[in-house]
């Protein structure tokens, strides 16, 4: 039988003195709406929680779209935040809030900190529910990124910052011993879709939101040409919008042991698949952190952000980032998700050879490519 949640008892900096985790139910909310990175760094973080925690039941606040994401973690449910609809502004997020009190939670983790979340947490005050919001770490992530005043150091990492909440609420997690999410059976569809069984699986996602973060495509068709030209690997493309999907078209019928997989599977589809990997070759993006998960082997490529900023996939052989010269443009990062940089900066990509990105492949997978 299910012992009812016992409510912790608050300091009075509103954050959880450490609860008695044993015989009680404790039901936490996790907030984390957007977008398809950061809701993929909390996944890690929410696994250790229910493993190390396993009577902890657990409510992801986030899009429906991102379900597949908690689907195989035990305890764990999501709830879908229909923002853009009936929970739409000041007076949606209220009816949402009476909805999620009907669940019993208690106590909040926000892994977001934004306005909504911000509404949320004036609502769940009144019940006084703890409420503890991630810090983003935004003064030191300012200095990383000046232009005149840098100071280049590494900063906590954003799973560290998610665990950080959960230890505030008096709950610790141990992000040390956190391991990879099992690998996720592939549909008869997809393995019908994908084909070349017998080589090896490199993804690769060519895109990113911002330019400042994306390689130049003619240097990855480089990387792409190679690769196929071995005959070893099945190329997938991942990623992309609907120009995006045309440029993936064409390379998909110029190279013979490729397929673009945008638009023809679920975003469930698509993560069993990732999960599947030899290899991922990414940018600084969402893709990248959903291998990760999985521990794939990652290989991302850095324009103008960095790893510094704490964004780097989770438990990645740090080798595996390979990183605009920053002697040649010593203002790297000048911004931490690749929107802003100064005049000149905007080829800084172009530092990292073809060359580079093969031998790296060649490297993790213990294959020749390069002639």
């Amino acid at each position: 039988m299910e012992i009812a949640p016992k409510t912790p008892v608050t300091s009075r900096n509103g954050s959880a003195k450490p609860a008695s985790l044993t015989g009680n139910r404790i039901h936490i909310l996790v907030i984390r709406l957007s977008a398809m990175g950061d809701v993929a760094m909390t996944v890690p973080v929410i696994s250790a929680l229910v493993e190390q925690h396993p009577h902890i039941k657990v409510t992801v606040l986030t899009r429906a779209f991102f379900s597949p994401l908690f689907s195989q973690l035990k305890n764990v449910t999501v709830y879908e935040a229909d923002v853009k609809g009936q929970h739409k502004g000041v007076f949606g997020l209220w009816k949402l809030y009476k909805k999620l009190k009907g669940l019993n939670i208690d106590m909040v983790a926000d892994l977001h900190n934004v306005l909504r979340s911000n509404v949320l947490k004036a609502y769940f005050n009144l019940g006084s529910i703890p409420f503890i919001q991630v810090d983003k770490g935004r003064v030191e992530k300012k200095a990383l990124t000046s232009l005149n005043h840098k100071v280049f150091e590494p900063l906590k990492t954003t799973h560290q910052r998610y665990a950080d909440v959960f230890g505030k609420l008096g709950i610790p997690i141990d992000l040390e011993n956190a391991g990879p999410l099992p690998k996720r059976a592939i549909t008869p569809s997809t393995m019908e879709l994908v084909k070349g069984k017998e080589q090896k699986w490199i993804g690769i996602a060519p895109f990113a939101a911002f330019d400042g973060k994306m390689y130049p495509l003619d240097l990855m068709e480089k990387v792409v040409t190679a690769l196929n030209a071995t005959d070893h690997y099945k190329i997938l493309f991942f990623g992309g919008g609907e120009k995006e999907k045309g440029l993936l078209n064409k390379w998909a019928d110029k190279f013979r042991n490729s397929t673009n997989l945008v638009g023809k599977l679920t975003f469930k589809e698509e993560v069993a698949l990732i999960s599947q990997l030899k290899l991922m070759l990414a940018m600084d993006s969402g893709n990248a952190h959903l291998a990760a998960l999985f521990g794939i082997p990652t290989i991302t490529l850095w324009g103008v952000t960095h790893p510094y900023a704490g964004f780097y996939p989770f438990k990645q052989d740090p080798q595996n980032a390979l990183l605009a010269d920053r002697e040649q443009f010593p203002l790297i990062p000048t911004s931490v998700y690749g929107n802003k940089y100064p005049p000149g900066y905007e080829n800084v990509m172009r530092s990292i050879a073809p060359e580079d990105v093969l031998s790296k492949i060649e490297e993790i997978l213990n294959s020749k490519i390069l002639p």
